[in-house]
């Protein structure tokens, strides 16, 4: 699906170098909301191109963003945090137009990782795909 992609600038974001999986295996899928946002027919191949060696979309983001955020961290306000294992790889509409991220988690690091390594254990991806779920119902 063609998107008219949002301007971001770089006083919200920076560009991400995700991590290079030698191995990648399609363990899930969100069927319904891939249907939703114009990506139901991506073959299992296209699944991983994209959303594990992070081939962009057409049309679509050049490369992707770690988003850069402000809040109070160990009780003390800080205008310098970000995602320091998550990207915005992508921006889709839905059924409504509605203007929709796709981002993932540990997918490499990014300046903001703080001396991680930028990777979410499969248990961790699982239990993220489960609080999705529930937060959506």
């Amino acid at each position: 699906m063609t998107v008219p992609i949002e301007q971001i600038s770089t006083v919200f974001a920076d560009a991400a170098m995700p991590a290079n999986f030698p191995k990648a295996v399609l363990r899930f899928r969100n069927t319904r909301w891939a249907n939703q946002v114009g990506l139901g027919s991506l073959s299992d191949e296209e699944w991983i191109a994209h959303f594990a060696r992070f081939d962009t979309l057409p049309d679509n983001l050049e490369t992707p963003l770690a988003l850069r955020y402000h809040g109070h961290q160990f009780h003390v306000y800080n205008p310098e945090l970000g995602d320091g294992r998550g990207f915005l790889i992508a921006q889709v509409r839905d059924e409504a137009s509605r203007l929709l991220d796709l981002g993932t988690k540990g997918s490499g690091q990014t300046r903001w990782s703080r001396q991680g390594d930028g990777r979410l254990t499969l248990k961790g991806g699982v239990r993220e795909i489960l609080a999705a779920s529930y937060l959506e119902a």
